[in-house]
């Protein structure tokens, strides 16, 4: 990968595009909103810069798939034209039964091609590793062939790219919200961290840092709370998709428009 550090300073403006990961779900504001990584990355560019002056856009809607990111988004930032786009998409598309890892990808390429015309610096996210998921844990195997493709277009096109599936401190609970399909506040600052060095930004932070001593379940215990768990969150999901609904149903993107931070 490109040494993206030489991009840094010239960066005046910032679009996130992307899903509910990158909209912030599970990392509230005071407000009640949601933050997320992206917010925070953005903070950590605008820092030094005089009021004003560093432009942000947050377009990313929580379940959105692949095709529906680069018919709404990509155009936007296509006329917006900003220094810098993080582009994270197709992890809903991958857990679809019977999607093709294979196929997502080059729709996932010929975005980014679109989007290099437009921009300086594109980042992208590899998928998490779901080994300690329940269910999940099943599509390991798609996700991993899916961020094998990301890893050869991201060279193929000098992006930069936030490993989140080698970044094991998103493999302990405290990264995760309760829904643990989110990302808790905790496991959101991490990824900004890894997109910050990922783009050459010093921080002082270390996303791979242990997280403290988690109390240990008994297997019984386990049982107990992926079974609530799954009342509580896995079957609502995958009942959603089943009747062909989406969280994202009449959602809007919270920052449509690159307007100073």
């Amino acid at each position: 990968m490109a040494d993206h550090l030489e991009n840094l300073d010239p960066i005046s403006s910032y679009a996130a595009l992307g899903d509910s990961f990158t909209e912030g779900l599970n990392d509230p504001n005071p407000d009640g909103s949601f933050a997320g990584w992206a917010d925070r990355l953005a903070g950590m560019l605008a820092q030094g810069r005089p009021e004003g002056t560093f432009r942000y856009a947050n377009l990313a809607v929580r379940g959105r798939l692949l095709d529906q990111v680069v018919a709404e988004q990509v155009p936007q930032v296509r006329l917006a034209r900003p220094d810098l786009v993080t582009f994270c998409a197709g992890g809903n598309d991958i857990l679809r039964p019977g999607s093709d890892p294979d196929e997502v990808a080059e729709r996932f390429e010929q975005a980014v091609l679109q989007l290099r015309e437009c921009t300086r610096t594109v980042l992208i996210c590899t998928g998490f590793d779901t080994k300690n998921v329940p269910v999940l844990r099943h599509l390991r195997g798609k996700i991993a062939t899916y961020n094998v493709h990301l890893r050869a277009i991201a060279d193929r096109n000098d992006c930069a790219v936030a490993d989140l599936w080698s970044l094991r401190a998103l493999q302990g609970r405290p990264a995760w919200s309760e829904d643990r399909l989110h990302l808790s506040s905790e496991g959101h600052q991490r990824v900004a961290l890894l997109a910050a060095r990922a783009l050459g930004l010093p921080t002082l932070d270390d996303p791979a840092a242990p997280w403290p001593a988690e109390s240990v379940h008994t297997p019984a215990e386990q049982r107990r709370e992926n079974l609530q768990w799954a009342r509580d969150y896995l079957i609502p999901w995958v009942g959603r998709r089943l009747r062909g609904e989406s969280s994202g149903d009449h959602v809007e993107a919270k920052r449509p428009e690159l307007l100073p931070l």
